[in-house]
């Protein structure tokens, strides 16, 4: 059924690096029913990272185990997808400690230097011998690339989502580079599903801190495709750039860096919204003039994750008065005869009531395009929040009541 259901935004061409300061192994454990389902990157060091998680109070293993025992420097990832390994009590716990003890001794270096990524089904126990036997049998033959990485860890994704961004300063040649996951269970509190971000630039764990805190809220933050918050969202950001020619940190350098971040984090987080479960439309809500960032924020995704409005847009119908009804239901303190909703550049309403002045025509035809934007004037601030969704067909249904099976 899966190879029925791609997504009608999946790219003609996906770009692709193979990055000269780690290595990428993609390996069959068998987590899934076929295809690659391990991600094991070995950098030539441990290297600094900043992370942030999921805000679920339903942690996966790999979550809390992470947490407890990384130092904020990373010389081995392993991720596997097919398996979450969450809700699985200490059970999962001990089946990590028993693959990072291997890959402890394989790469040597310390289990605080390992960070480990679960994805798929929850509640079904990890076996840990699939991931070891892997790790005492790979073979440097089958080094893969940023691409082939991003495939390794797909669950119910028709496509691998990957960027990677390239500048010079000064005369040297800096490359940034990510790849994540994500189709359903989307509704970010923290990062996303999955996602890991790669500079070839000597940063300190400060800075990537500070530069994943800066972007997180208008990029992973700001999709949904169904309102859920998993169990195991992890967003990671790595500094390489060992092998790099010696380039010496400064604000103007570092600014820089963080652009070129919140580009990919940016890019990485359409591509999953892009790939929402069921896709037929891309939904981009726009929320202006907010009394505060709250209400911005509260508003568009109430507007975003309204099964009513979602319908409506899969169904090509400008059915503004389920906007209408997303907006009251998310805050209490706006205005109704302030309010100016317009599906693209067509005004729908207007002073507490329909807009008389309707092009039927022009409106019924935007709605007919792939991406359908909905702009929301509150009239009563100056805050603005963006976000974006998927509409909800019946493939989404298909998808997730067969998901196990």
């Amino acid at each position: 059924m899966k190879s029925n259901l791609i997504s009608p935004f999946k790219p003609k061409s996906v770009k692709d690096y193979k990055p000269q300061d780690l290595i990428i192994y993609t390996l069959r454990a068998g987590f899934k029913k076929k295809g690659k389902d391990l991600l094991i990157i070995v950098f030539d060091k441990a290297v600094p990272v900043a992370d942030a998680y999921s805000q679920t109070s339903m942690p996966s293993a790999p979550i809390i185990w992470d947490k407890k025992n990384n130092n904020s420097f990373c010389k081995v990832l392993i991720v596997n997808s097919g398996n979450a390994n969450a809700h699985t009590g200490t059970r999962g716990i001990n089946q990590i400690e028993k693959y990072t003890k291997v890959a402890s001794k394989i790469f040597q270096c310390k289990k605080s230097e390992i960070l480990v990524s679960s994805t798929g089904v929850i509640g079904e126990e990890l076996d840990s011998a699939k991931i070891i036997k892997k790790l005492n049998c790979m073979s440097k033959n089958s080094l893969k690339s940023v691409k082939d990485a991003a495939k390794a860890i797909m669950t119910t994704d028709t496509f691998s989502k990957v960027e990677v961004v390239k500048f010079r300063y000064k005369s040297k040649q800096i490359i940034i580079y990510g790849f994540a996951k994500g189709s359903g269970m989307i509704a970010p509190n923290m990062g996303t599903m999955l996602a890991y971000i790669f500079i070839e630039a000597p940063l300190k764990k400060k800075d990537l801190k500070k530069m994943l805190m800066k972007h997180i809220d208008s990029t992973f933050n700001s999709i949904s495709v169904d309102g859920d918050t998993s169990t195991s969202d992890s967003i990671m950001l790595f500094s390489t750039g060992l092998k790099n020619p010696k380039i010496t940190m400064n604000n103007n350098l570092l600014n820089r860096i963080s652009a070129k971040v919140n580009d990919i984090m940016l890019s990485l987080s359409k591509q999953i919204i892009s790939d929402g479960e069921g896709i037929s439309k891309l939904i981009e809500v726009t929320v202006s003039n907010a009394n505060n960032k709250t209400q911005a924020s509260n508003v568009a995704f109430s507007i975003a994750e309204s099964t009513l409005v979602k319908t409506a847009i899969a169904g090509e119908d400008a059915n503004w008065g389920r906007v209408v009804m997303a907006i009251g239901k998310a805050d209490k303190h706006v205005d109704q005869d302030k309010i100016i909703i317009k599906f693209g550049n067509s005004v729908v309403a207007k002073k507490g009531a329909k807009y008389q002045k309707i092009d039927l025509r022009k409106l019924n035809h935007y709605m007919k395009n792939k991406i359908v934007k909905i702009n929301v004037n509150l009239g009563i601030g100056k805050y603005t929040k963006r976000v974006w969704s998927s509409d909800l067909t019946h493939r989404y249904i298909n998808i997730n009541a067969d998901y196990r099976s």
